[in-house]
C-alpha cells in the first residue's frame, strides 16, 4: 500500500470489472463504488457513491468498441473532476481508437487524437496505458503519459517454455522494432512478414523475410483483431519447415471469426493479456494477468517514484 497520507481510490468502467477487481486486489484494496443509472433510450449515468474530495482517483478501463466504453471513461472522468478529486488518473490498459493515428488517406479523422482531446477534456490529469499501437500517440497528449510494456509480463513466460532455436517474428513491417526489442533481450534471430491488403482486415499477399526451418518460432504483436493475419503468418512458417509458431498479443480484440481462425491455424497456442476479456475460452489462448504490473505502477505514480524499472522495452 503506498504510503502518502490520503490513499487513492480506484473505479471500475464496467467492460473491465474483472481486471480492476484484480489490479485492486494486487493494490491491496477495494475498488469504489459507483452507480449506474439506466434510461430506456440506451444513455446511462455513472456516479461515484463516496466522495473523492482531494484524492488522487484511478478510474480503470479499456476503450475497445463499441463506442459506450469510451464514454463511460470520459462520463467517469467527468464526475470525478467536479466532484473536487486532487489527480485523475486514467488507467486504460487497452487504449481504443489507437489504429487511426495518422491521416494517410484524403478525409479521415485522426480518432486517436481526437481520444487524446476528449480524456484531457474531460479531466484526465495523466494517463497509464500499455502497448500503444504507435508510439507517437503519447505526444497527442498534454498530459503525463505512462506508456508501459507487455514484454514485462510475457518475458517470464517466454522463458519459461525453455525453447531451442528461438526465433522472434513480426507479422508486418510496422512491429519490426517490438520484435528486435524481444528478440534483443532473449538473444534470438528474427524474422519479419511483408504482408500486402486490399483493404483494412483483408489480407491479399504475405511473404517471409528470414529463415523458420527448423526453428521455434514466436510472433509478437500488440494486438489480434480478426486473428487473420497471424493465422496466414503461422501456416507459412509451417510450411516453410518452423518446429512450432506460437503468437504473442497484448490486446485480444478477436472480432469476427477470430476464435475459429486460431484454432484451425498452425498456432501452437496464442499468450494474451486481459486488458480486454475474452469472449470465449479455447484450448490455443493463454491469459497472463497484466493486473500486477497495473497495480506496481500506480503505487509509484501515488507515491511520485520512479517507474523506469518496470521497462524491459
Amino acid at each position: 500500500m503506498p504510503t502518502n497520507q490520503l490513499t487513492p481510490k480506484l473505479f471500475a468502467c464496467r467492460q473491465s470489472t474483472v481486471l480492476a477487481e484484480s489490479i485492486a486486489k494486487e493494490y491491496k484494496t477495494s475498488l469504489g463504488k459507483v452507480k449506474t443509472t439506466y434510461f430506456s433510450d440506451g444513455e446511462f449515468q455513472p456516479a461515484f457513491e463516496e466522495s473523492v474530495r482531494g484524492r488522487r482517483v484511478f478510474i480503470i478501463g479499456s476503450t475497445f468498441p463499441n463506442a459506450d466504453n469510451l464514454m463511460e471513461m470520459l462520463l467517469m472522468l467527468d464526475a470525478a473532476k467536479r466532484a473536487s478529486a486532487r489527480h485523475i488518473t486514467a488507467v486504460m490498459p487497452y487504449f481504443g481508437w489507437a489504429r487511426q493515428d495518422r491521416k494517410d488517406q484524403p478525409r479521415v479523422a485522426i480518432g486517436a487524437k481526437l481520444v487524446a482531446n476528449l480524456l484531457q477534456s474531460a479531466g484526465a490529469t495523466r494517463i497509464v496505458t500499455m502497448d500503444l499501437h504507435a508510439d507517437q500517440i503519447q505526444g497527442f497528449f498534454e498530459k503525463p503519459v505512462d506508456h508501459l510494456y507487455a514484454s514485462t509480463i510475457f518475458m517470464p513466460y517466454i522463458k519459461g517454455l525453455k525453447l531451442d532455436n528461438l526465433t522472434i517474428a513480426s507479422p508486418d513491417m510496422g512491429g519490426s522494432k517490438r520484435a528486435y526489442a524481444y528478440s534483443k533481450h532473449l538473444h534470438s534471430d528474427v524474422v519479419i512478414c511483408y504482408k500486402q491488403r486490399k483493404k483494412a482486415n483483408v489480407i491479399s499477399h504475405m511473404e517471409l523475410i528470414g529463415d523458420v526451418k527448423g526453428k521455434n518460432v514466436i510472433l509478437v504483436d500488440d494486438m489480434i483483431d480478426t486473428g487473420g493475419t497471424l493465422a496466414h503468418a503461422a501456416n507459412l512458417m509451417m510450411e516453410r519447415g518452423a518446429i512450432s509458431v506460437r503468437a504473442i498479443c497484448t490486446h485480444p480484440i478477436l472480432s469476427g471469426d477470430a476464435y475459429e481462425k486460431i484454432e484451425k491455424s498452425g498456432l501452437t497456442e496464442l499468450i494474451v493479456s486481459d486488458t480486454i476479456p475474452l469472449k470465449k475460452q479455447t484450448s490455443k489462448i493463454k491469459v497472463v494477468s497484466c493486473a500486477p504490473l497495473f497495480a506496481d505502477v500506480m503505487g509509484k505514480v501515488q507515491d511520485n517514484t520512479s517507474i523506469s524499472g518496470q521497462f524491459l522495452m
